[in-house]
């Protein structure tokens, strides 16, 4: 096998390649017109005035890069028969599968709430207002001070939690 031999078929490529590129790439120079940029409270970028229109307008020539601008799409405004239309009727749930699934979420809520007052206690007897016992790894007293800190940063979390769950059992239906 020849070294040209080898090189036919990039070649090809190659060539296949170019050729499908030279619309785009003719595309992309077909623009000549200048762009100007126009004054006012939303900046106008525009290629479709003529010199004497923008001149007018006080608008000024770029010279340079073209401007590439990508419109973004437009919100869509709720109509007022859209925002108060009931919902379809098989998006409801059953309300015996509601309170199924309330029961659930009730009886969760529960016992997590009975698990975390548990270890708010256990927490609470360990910290002994401020002063626990002393671990034998605590010989230097920074160490002693800074898991009491700990411990109190460890109660006031765990006493938030609670607050929380009980706010979420408030939520639910009895």
């Amino acid at each position: 096998m020849r070294h040209n031999d080898a090189m036919k078929p990039s070649a090809a490529l190659l060539l296949a390649l170019t050729v499908s590129a030279l619309p785009g790439l003719a595309l992309a120079q077909q623009s000549d017109r200048p762009v100007y940029r126009c004054p006012g409270t939303p900046v106008l970028y525009t290629d479709s005035l003529t010199p004497q229109e923008a001149k007018a307008k006080g608008c000024t020539m770029l010279e340079g890069a073209p401007i590439t601008v990508i419109a973004s799409p437009r919100p869509r405004a709720a109509t007022p028969t859209q925002a108060s239309a009931p919902r379809p009727a098989e998006a409801k749930v059953d309300p015996a599968d509601q309170r199924a699934r309330d029961s659930d979420a009730r009886r969760i809520l529960e016992a997590e709430l009975r698990r975390a007052e548990t270890d708010l206690g256990i927490m609470q007897k360990e910290f002994n207002n401020g002063e626990p016992e002393r671990l034998g790894s605590e010989r230097n007293f920074q160490r002693y001070l800074d898991r009491v800190a700990d411990m109190k940063a460890a109660i006031g979390r765990k006493e938030s939690d609670i607050a929380a769950i009980k706010r979420e059992l408030s939520k639910l239906p009895q």
